[in-house]
């Protein structure tokens, strides 16, 4: 499944081409998607149980995309029922002082999952391609080197032990707009929506292209780019779920071997 979604390392990327609605990957609609994240959800438990109980490897996702994009989402939902000790959920904002007083990768290296865990990026190291971009906060020349930066950086990651996947999660901008109203509308959800975020969707262009460069560079065999048709939640959340699961699958994480046990008795 994994190969539906994927970026191949050294491929052109136009987002603006891809189709977010695009859920042709499941057939049955949303029904079809519950039933198969109430079976992944059994999967997923047991894959990550045995990963922390080897506690030798690791596994990052890392959720970027626009505004209502679904991040949040995507992390209630693929993730119910996980054990939450064997899980680590890190959302990058804005830069504190601290943060902005070491290099731009600092904050990152950071919050990797230790072995054993599955750690979750809301928002990523790559918003010092996207947001610095597009928003100018730094000259081209600094966040035109952050490319390899990332590549090197990640390939680090993955040497120590740290399966890396990487989903793009891909909205329309009317799709955007009506998450947008709905999140002003209903007094549940008006608490993240911000100002900015209308800033940032009359960049719609900008952003789009600064997307399709960021995952032509650095999608790699090491770290590869998902993209993930994000229109319908019910279909982001199977397809994100599919992933971690092929991958782990692929990894395949072993209960250690119990000590010698010969001669213990319980009274």
């Amino acid at each position: 499944m994994r190969e539906l979604w994927v970026v191949k390392p050294g491929s052109k990327v136009d987002i603006a081409a891809l189709d977010p609605a695009d859920t042709r990957a499941l057939r049955g609609g949303p029904k079809a998607a519950e039933a198969a994240l109430d079976a992944d959800e059994q999967a997923l438990t047991e894959l990550q149980a045995r990963l922390w109980a080897e506690n030798q490897r690791s596994v990052l996702l890392i959720l970027q995309g626009t505004d209502a994009s679904g991040k949040d989402g995507t992390v209630s939902h693929v993730f119910r029922g996980i054990n939450p000790q064997g899980t680590a959920v890190t959302s990058f904002k804005a830069p504190t002082d601290e943060e902005l007083s070491h290099d731009f990768l600092w904050r990152v290296h950071r919050a990797i999952p230790h072995a054993g865990q599955i750690g979750i990026f809301n928002r990523s190291q790559y918003e010092d391609v996207l947001v610095a971009r597009v928003r100018k906060l730094v000259p081209k020349a600094v966040w035109e080197r952050r490319y390899d930066d990332i590549v090197a950086f990640e390939s680090l990651v993955a040497q120590g032990g740290t399966a890396i996947i990487k989903c793009c999660l891909l909205i329309s901008k009317d799709e955007q707009r009506r998450r947008f109203e709905d999140r002003l509308n209903d007094p549940q959800k008006r608490w993240k929506f911000r100002r900015g975020d209308l800033e940032d969707r009359a960049l719609w262009k900008e952003y789009q292209a600064a997307y399709s460069e960021a995952l032509e560079r650095t999608s790699t065999k090491a770290a590869p780019w998902y993209v993930i048709p994000a229109d319908h939640k019910w279909f982001r959340d199977w397809a994100v779920s599919r992933l971690l699961i092929e991958t782990l699958t692929e990894m395949d994480p072993q209960y250690p071997q119990p000590p010698d046990l010969a001669g213990i008795t319980i009274d």
